[in-house]
């Protein structure tokens, strides 16, 4: 498989907001790659820039000849990636205000929520 390949997979990736003394920022992680990460002022731009991260890493692994390891999940069993939640209309306006002002869509605020 090829770099691309492998990112279609269902890795973890975790995303921390983070406000300390450099800023307010949002990092990310990915469970099955110790040391890579990456981070941005956004949940959108954090994501974005570990997908990067990832393929890098994914790409170095293959030249080197490694085993690139395959998301936990799978070695377990087959998830869809979706679940269907009620939640009250006042917290579904709430989430959705929240993700208007961090500029993404209410799928990836409440992502970034539930991976915390």
């Amino acid at each position: 498989m090829n770099a691309s390949e492998y990112l279609k997979l269902p890795y973890k990736i975790s995303i921390q907001e983070i406000n300390d003394e450099s800023g307010h920022y949002f990092f990310a992680t990915v469970d099955e790659f110790p040391g890579c990460m990456s981070d941005g002022k956004t949940v959108e731009e954090a994501y974005k820039n570990i997908r990067e991260a990832m393929e890098l890493h994914i790409s170095e692994m293959i030249e080197e000849n490694m085993k690139v390891p395959l998301p936990l999940a799978s070695e377990k069993e087959e998830y869809s990636g979706k679940f269907v939640i009620r939640i009250p209309k006042t917290l579904h306006k709430n989430l959705a205000l929240k993700a208007q002002r961090e500029g993404v869509s209410l799928n990836q605020y409440a992502l970034f929520k539930l991976a915390n």
